[in-house]
């Protein structure tokens, strides 16, 4: 009888994949003073009646506003390359784009669309969630404050 496979999220996303490129984090010490300076992306899983949907957010570090989201029932790269070109088309480009060093902010097809864009990649060190607090706050923030409260029984 074939084993069956859980359908919680699995361990260890927020690693880094040895083979993804790894950047420095160029926020420490950095005033941010205007907007699209810097922006900010993080994913994180929301609790489904059958399942999980996965949300990539993107965030102006100044403003603090949410410039893009995508949700997905997958946990693949496209979702997060859809939320950063719907980020690009409708503001200017940022100076710096910052992530933590999870294995889709990291995979090569993410890495690649920002530098097509020419924007200077900062990755958070490992273990390090206050370096990306602002956009950790915001998915805390949905999930408490929206999601649990409503108990979602489907995508839509």
């Amino acid at each position: 009888m074939p084993r069956k496979k859980s359908v919680a999220p699995k361990p260890n996303t927020s690693r880094p994949a040895p083979e993804h490129a790894k950047f420095p984090y160029l926020l420490r010490n950095l005033a941010i003073t205007r907007p699209n300076q810097v922006w900010a992306t993080d994913i994180t899983y929301i609790p489904m009646a059958h399942g999980f949907v996965y949300l990539a957010a993107i965030m102006d570090w100044y403003s603090r506003r949410v410039l893009a989201w995508r949700i997905s029932t997958t946990l693949g790269t496209d979702f997060c390359v859809d939320a950063l070109n719907q980020a690009t088309e409708k503001h200017d480009l940022p100076y710096i784009f910052n992530s933590d060093q999870g294995s889709l902010l990291a995979d090569s097809k993410f890495v690649n669309e920002l530098r097509s864009k020419a924007l200077k990649v900062s990755m958070d060190g490992k273990g390090r969630y206050l370096d990306n607090i602002f956009i950790e706050r915001l998915l805390r923030s949905v999930k408490h404050d929206e999601v649990y409260l409503h108990a979602y029984y489907s995508v839509s």
